[in-house]
């Protein structure tokens, strides 16, 4: 029998150990390594990275002394240009959607022993807003490691806050490791991110090695086609078959948006705990921004915990205005129509693993 909660009645209470233990992998890449990656032979950039990663993975040993001297003071003696990833305050990777940047992030988390996290850069913008900036530096300048996937190039206002961070915990001999997803429609070869992130993060950048990761990114795959929406006649039925025995959030999807405006994004995680699926009557297009950002962290929960969609109303990929889809954030929307498609895919193929099932 299906278990129904809403998760526009739930308001997470977290505390900051709370908070900082979400900074692991997703379970989506649990359990990834280096080995388990699997570059393109046509893309020897792909292969480029494992070893650059590996390389630094292997200078996390112990934390390097003088860090302001580091930073505005040169590179040492012994670390001219084009030295070992492993002498760098950090690595960044560059490249489009879908090249496996955020496996190899994972991965070199998973290869570093002692206190580390990763997170997304947006999950870090929020912990700043939870705790405060000071408090956050504290709380990561006694890590090994800090691992900040999806850096983003489209808020000068976060970024420049993010940059000063990233300063602050190299300073502390924190290392530092990040990626990027180029922006759909940038000119050039995908190398507008890594551009960006020297310039705004100005002497800092001189202490990462940067990689640009070759391989077809969504820009020349497109979005793919969502599943039909289910009929509201159907939605319950399709519930009880599809998740059978599952906690499920049912959600008009109004109600469900205007919710999120009281939730801090930094709790959207806890705020799924024990939901093993998702349902939302009448999604309708979002039309304005700051709402539309916020969805866009939920989705990005959602993807990280696998949780599948089913939905009624306008199908997803109507989800966000044709504006915001060509705007200043379309990265962010792009990424978020791709992933809850494929958790409404997922529902789907088990409905139809379901219906396939012989009838004892």
């Amino acid at each position: 029998m299906v278990q129904v909660e809403q998760l526009s009645t739930r308001r997470p209470a977290v505390s900051v150990e709370e908070l900082l233990q979400g900074f692991v992998p997703s379970p989506r890449f649990g359990e990834v390594s280096f080995d388990t990656y699997r570059p393109d032979p046509n893309q020897p950039s792909q292969s480029q990275a494992v070893t650059l990663l590996q390389d630094f993975a292997a200078g996390t040993s112990a934390k390097p002394a003088g860090g302001l001297r580091r930073l505005f003071g040169g590179k040492s003696k012994g670390s001219a240009k084009g030295s070992a990833a492993g002498k760098r305050a950090g690595v960044y990777l560059d490249g489009g959607f879908g090249v496996g940047k955020t496996h190899l992030l994972s991965s070199l988390w998973h290869e570093v022993e002692g206190p580390k996290a990763i997170g997304t850069f947006v999950e870090y913008t929020n912990l700043v807003g939870a705790l405060s900036f000071r408090k956050t530096v504290e709380a990561l300048s006694q890590y090994k490691l800090v691992c900040i996937d999806e850096f983003e190039l489209d808020d000068p206002g976060d970024t420049v806050l993010m940059s000063r961070l990233m300063r602050e915990l190299a300073d502390a001999g924190v290392k530092l490791a990040a990626t990027s997803n180029t922006l759909p429609g940038s000119l050039g070869d995908g190398r507008f991110a890594a551009v960006d992130f020297q310039r705004e993060i100005q002497v800092l950048a001189d202490q990462f090695e940067i990689l640009h990761i070759d391989g077809e990114d969504f820009r020349h795959r497109g979005l793919p086609t969502p599943p039909e929406p289910v009929a509201n006649s159907d939605l319950d039925a399709r519930m009880r078959a599809d998740f059978g025995n599952q906690t499920v959030a049912v959600d008009d999807f109004g109600t469900l948006v205007d919710h999120l405006a009281g939730v801090h994004p930094s709790r959207y995680r806890q705020m799924l705990d024990g939901i093993d699926a998702v349902v939302w009557r009448n999604v309708a297009t979002i039309t304005e921004q700051a709402v539309a950002l916020r969805f866009v962290v939920l989705a990005d929960r959602l993807y990280d915990r696998d949780v599948p969609i089913l939905a009624s109303g306008a199908p997803l990929d109507q989800l966000f205005t044709d504006e915001m889809m060509t705007g200043g954030y379309q990265k962010k929307y792009f990424r978020a129509v791709s992933r809850l498609t494929a958790l409404a895919r997922e529902a789907q193929e088990a409905a139809e693993g379901a219906a396939a099932q012989p009838v004892g």
